[in-house]
């Protein structure tokens, strides 16, 4: 099967992302200029925003360059000092603002996500009080950036550990979730007392630059949280080069997390690195079918499947497999697939056609080596960035979709027999940010939990993220953690103090 050369159907489209966009009530939100040092930035080259969904220009952005960055990061610099000395207490109230002020801003923020990035207008909703979550989180985590008193080894000593600031941060952010990131990633840093440029993805920049306005009516201070826009190796060059900058978060593909990791190196930065998954999504066969596929079902095509957390390989016990296909198949057809702005729209475009290329390279490359395709509406021709929900029985580990993240709604299928069996498939790849288990046994649960090698584990529940808890992965998945008391320390030191000669 091949899905090459799709054209639009629908063109009651047209227009309409750009239509949402000239009506929002914050018209600023759609300047597209950036905001540095305080001062927001019309530049004279600018950078097109596409809607994925038609291929339409809806907006156009300022460009920035590495003059621009220094400008940033001497900005920051100067902004760090005063920063850090305000009360964690106040900090997290400009923080609990800036949530506040999002809330407020829910919808159009929704619209903006929509338009620019593809997703479901439902879902787009929930990542700004996801998103919002993350910096009322922070606000309060802040306050509690304990350091420690240690029993002293050396007579008339007292020995403290303390966490500080690290200095000024970075953030290179990701078009799947282009609020979420940022607030989950700044807020962190902000509580920390560290101030962060960001370099939101050149698909989504006026989620970023919304966000931005808002953090400057909430009180941040300027120099404190910048936005630039513009091409991502000439702005992450100098960030990554220059020695003020002391922590740098990314959120992306492997590929990109090695080079970053390596441009780092050179002047050491603290690097956090949220990276590639390929989750298994494990199904045993004394578990409640109907559970199961709602679970695979919400694993697998959130964010149109556009998600990290993405159920990648799904395998099932031979004991329930037919079963589970058919279940799966007839759950996937009710899918309603469209616009992000029509409100019954379960699953929306690619956000860049090179990730629907890949997709249906996936599927071709399956079927090619046997596997079959079990799901319905595969003539409907919706545009090139669309691909339609596609379930993929039979699949092997010889298929690229079972060792490939697909990042798409494309679910592959697979069968197993043991439990020894299915662990040693689960953990045969580089990835390892989550993993999914199905199982109503407590003492497999409880093995399963221990033994496949992932960040995150979620046991009967596809839902499970969330402001206090650590994310992140392992193996090439990632390095450190975000969310959660862990993330806040990817942006402070520890520093130890013993004070001497207090026996007097």
């Amino acid at each position: 099967m091949t899905f090459q050369g799709i054209r639009p159907k629908s063109p009651h489209w047209t227009g309409l992302a750009r239509k949402r966009l000239q009506n929002l009530r914050r018209r600023d939100f759609v300047s597209g200029a950036a905001l540095i040092d305080g001062s927001w930035i019309a530049s004279e080259r600018r950078d097109v925003v596409i809607d994925p969904a038609t291929g339409e220009e809806i907006a156009d952005v300022a460009r920035c360059g590495a003059a621009d960055v220094s400008l940033a990061i001497a900005a920051a610099e100067r902004a760090f000092p005063v920063w850090r000395e305000l009360l964690p207490v106040q900090r997290g109230a400009i923080l609990r603002s800036w949530a506040s002020l999002m809330r407020d801003h829910s919808e159009e923020l929704a619209i903006l996500v929509t338009s620019e990035q593809g997703k479901p207008i439902a879902e787009a909703r929930y990542e700004i009080a996801y998103g919002a979550g993350f910096l009322e989180w922070f606000a309060a985590e802040g306050e509690r950036a304990y350091g420690e008193t240690i029993p002293c080894h050396k007579p008339g000593s007292l020995v403290q550990v303390r966490m500080q600031p690290a200095g000024a941060a970075a953030a290179i952010t990701p078009w799947n979730f282009p609020i979420a990131m940022i607030t989950r990633k700044a807020g962190a840093a902000l509580a920390a007392g560290c101030p962060m440029i960001v370099k939101p993805a050149p698909e989504t920049p006026l989620s970023a630059l919304a966000v931005a306005r808002l953090a400057e009516e909430a009180g941040v201070p300027r120099g404190v949280f910048q936005v630039l826009v513009g091409n991502p190796i000439e702005l992450s060059t100098p960030l990554l080069l220059d020695t003020r900058i002391r922590a740098l978060s990314f959120t992306g593909s492997t590929q990109v997390g090695r080079l970053l990791l390596e441009g780092a190196a050179d002047t050491v930065k603290k690097v956090s690195l949220e990276l590639g998954g390929h989750a298994p999504f494990v199904i045993f066969d004394d578990v409640d079918l109907r559970k199961a596929v709602k679970g695979a079902m919400a694993a697998k095509f959130a964010t149109s499947g556009q998600d990290c957390l993405a159920a990648n390989r799904i395998y099932v016990q031979r004991g329930i497999y037919g079963a589970f296909v058919e279940a799966f198949a007839g759950a996937m057809a009710q899918l309603n697939i469209g616009h992000g702005l029509e409100p019954a729209t379960d699953i929306g475009p690619m956000t860049k056609l090179s990730v629907a290329n890949k997709c249906r390279n996936q599927i071709d490359d399956a079927v090619t080596k046997g596997a079959r395709i079990v799901s319905a509406n595969q003539g409907a021709s919706l545009g090139p960035n669309f691909v339609l929900p596609t379930l993929l029985s039979e699949v092997n580990e010889d298929m690229l979709i079972a060792h490939e993240e697909t990042f798409g709604p494309v679910a592959a299928v697979l069968p197993f027999d043991s439990e020894e069996e299915v662990i040693a498939r689960a953990n045969a790849s580089e990835m390892g940010l989550a993993g999914y288990v199905y199982t109503d046994d407590l003492r497999r649960a409880l093995r399963l939990s221990e033994q496949i090698e992932c960040g995150m584990l979620a046991v009967n529940t596809a839902s499970f993220t969330g402001p206090p808890i650590p994310f992140g992965g392992w193996k090439q998945s990632g390095l450190g953690r975000e969310g959660s008391r862990h993330g806040l320390a990817e942006y402070m030191e520890l520093k130890y103090v013993c004070f001497g000669d207090l026996a007097a």
